[in-house]
């Protein structure tokens, strides 16, 4: 591994913790498609039609969030993804505490149980916050951007960088 600067190396750790927030999420879905399928129905904000093909899809489309993340490629855009989709499960959160459901939130599967909520709202919320760094300023040091696209790291600031 080459010297990284300190807010290269910075970066990259953010974009690794972004990366495995969302793998986690994806992959203690996909090991319980029907439960989480369960628990998007609790919800009961999509037509019946759209439950299944949403919960069925989701933890794949988190978990490429995830990779995508993990190796740096399309980063800027994984980060946005992954800000979207933070922001459709926060209303989702904050709605359904409003109407006064009592139910898991679902983000993690059965790895982490826990009410819909201020809480649930506020650690969707820290837990969104790498991705909103790398959709800002995304860190492409060790990425696949970097190597194969020569998109310069974003998060470094490097001289001549406009973003």
């Amino acid at each position: 591994m080459r010297d990284l600067r300190p807010l290269a190396a910075l970066g990259l750790v953010i974009r690794i913790v972004a990366a495995g927030i969302w793998i986690a999420a994806g992959a203690a879905k996909v090991g319980e498609l029907q439960h989480f399928h369960a628990q998007v129905d609790q919800y009961k904000l999509l037509p019946h039609a759209l439950e299944a093909p949403f919960a069925y899809a989701l933890p794949f489309v988190e978990l490429l969030v995830g990779l995508y993340l993990l190796v740096g490629l399309l980063t800027r855009v994984a980060g946005m993804i992954a800000c979207v989709l933070m922001v459709l499960f926060l209303i989702a959160q904050i709605q359904a505490w409003a109407r006064g459901l009592s139910l898991d939130c679902g983000c993690f599967g059965g790895i982490a149980q826990e009410k819909v909520g201020l809480g649930s709202v506020l650690r969707d919320v820290a837990l969104g916050l790498p991705s909103l760094v790398m959709a800002i300023r995304p860190a492409r040091a060790l990425s696949l951007d970097s190597f194969f696209l020569g998109i310069p790291d974003r998060f470094a600031g490097l001289p001549g960088d406009p973003s």
